[in-house]
């Protein structure tokens, strides 16, 4: 296994309009990005054969797409149509093909894989309740200078919320809280006990009678979490990022937040909006110092019981670097005490 097997996020559907071309960078390689003559989305290696311009600054013409340099045409799987050099003389040669990638439309995301021939059955991540009635869904999209598994740990990391998020999302109490930790099949999985409050601004809306909360997070390989709430009657929400590695230390991420707050959906999404991306900027601050002291010192860390999630997601980011199947990696389960 390999991280080219696996689906990566380079649009929302609404972003890649007809006649448009988006250039994307995922795991270093330079992509353009259209519809073609069918509307289904095209991604091909951004170079041109001829002289090495890039295509993502060409135009689309009748669903192909043409070099801006020399006006090379190529159509939706990466063959060359048209030279306008060689004029009546040109002649379609399989050997002046540019490098295509598959993909998929799903969710109101356009997805790419980089892998020919996958060593493993993947399909694009489920986007939990996406489009269903009751649920409503926020996405943002940020940069982090980071690397992909810093940023999904950061993403499923209570310590940290109390101190880059100070009440907003938290505020530090000394709150003894318990969490079991479990590895398996390739993914990690959070189950916390005894939170009932402690939530920020919204902390009143969201569990006014202090119920216990049924609060899970998951990390999916190699570059999904998935965090869940369910307070009290009709407070259900789901704040799932895909981390997008550009490069070593660029991650381009996409965050639903989705949620059913019952008759309150629609009034609240404006506040959801405006929450989640203060959020999240925080977190590219703090992501952004932790990856410059990265660069400088390296990534020797020193790691609390607290800690055992980035231990588990960790695990399996290695295996993958090793060529080797996470689901293979033997099941763990461990449970945890700390304080907030």
């Amino acid at each position: 296994m390999q991280f080219a097997d696996f689906w990566y996020i380079v649009a929302l559907s609404q972003q890649l309009q007809p006649n448009k071309v988006l250039p994307r960078t995922v795991l270093g390689e330079w992509l353009a990005i259209f519809r073609g003559e069918d509307g289904q989305p095209v991604a091909l290696r951004d170079r041109c054969l001829h002289r090495n311009s890039r295509l993502s600054s060409g135009k689309i013409c009748n669903g192909a797409l043409q070099c801006p340099y020399h006006g090379w045409v190529y159509d939706g799987v990466g063959n060359v149509i048209a030279v306008p050099a060689e004029g009546d003389d040109f002649k379609p040669s399989p050997q002046r093909r540019a490098k295509c990638y598959a993909t998929k439309e799903q969710d109101g995301y356009v997805y790419v894989r980089l892998a020919d021939t996958p060593s493993a059955d993947l399909e694009p991540f489920s986007m939990p309740h996406y489009g269903q009635t009751g649920w409503e869904t926020v996405r943002v999209i940020n940069r982090f200078a980071n690397n992909v598994t810093n940023c999904a740990e950061n993403f499923i990391d209570i310590p940290h919320t109390a101190f880059v998020h100070p009440g907003v999302f938290r505020t530090s109490r000394q709150q003894k809280l318990e969490m079991t930790v479990e590895r398996c099949n390739g993914s990690v999985l959070v189950e916390y006990r005894n939170e009932n409050s402690n939530l920020g601004w919204y902390s009143r809306f969201l569990n006014l009678q202090g119920a216990e909360i049924k609060h899970s997070d998951r990390f999916y390989m190699p570059n999904i979490t998935s965090v869940e709430y369910k307070i009290a009657h009709n407070r259900h929400l789901f704040i799932t990022s895909q981390s997008i590695p550009e490069t070593d230390n660029s991650t381009l991420v996409y965050t639903d937040v989705t949620y059913n707050y019952g008759i309150w959906n629609k009034l609240a999404r404006p506040f959801v909006r405006w929450t989640a991306q203060h959020i999240i900027r925080q977190d590219v601050e703090i992501l952004g110092i932790q990856g410059e002291a990265i660069a400088k010192y390296g990534t020797q860390f020193y790691n609390t019981p607290a800690d055992t999630i980035h231990i588990f997601v960790e695990s399996i980011m290695a295996a993958i670097s090793r060529g080797e199947d996470p689901r293979l990696l033997p099941n763990q389960s461990v449970k945890v005490t700390f304080w907030v």
